[in-house]
């Protein structure tokens, strides 16, 4: 396990913090690990879409085939006048 110390916190987040580990039923050490976890485990968790466009771009793009368009029965011709 590795250590961290923080200088210089300013007392009303000290404050808060003790507030939000008592609220919590934990201890002000166990609440900052909670809330550094909590935030570097949605960082990594990221967003897929972001993560597809990176590995696209990665590979310099993606050319997808589209399919042919073609009017059916069902799909007319729009006539502008």
């Amino acid at each position: 396990m590795s250590t961290l110390t923080i200088r210089n916190l300013d007392s009303a987040t000290h404050r808060g913090l003790r507030l939000r580990a008592a609220a919590h039923g934990r201890s002000v050490e166990a609440e900052v690990r909670a809330i550094l976890d909590d935030a570097t485990r949605r960082q990594r968790r990221g967003n897929i879409a972001l993560a597809f466009r990176d590995l696209a771009l990665a590979e310099g793009g993606i050319d997808l085939d589209l399919p042919p368009r073609t009017i059916d029965d069902d799909h007319r011709a729009v006539e502008l006048d």
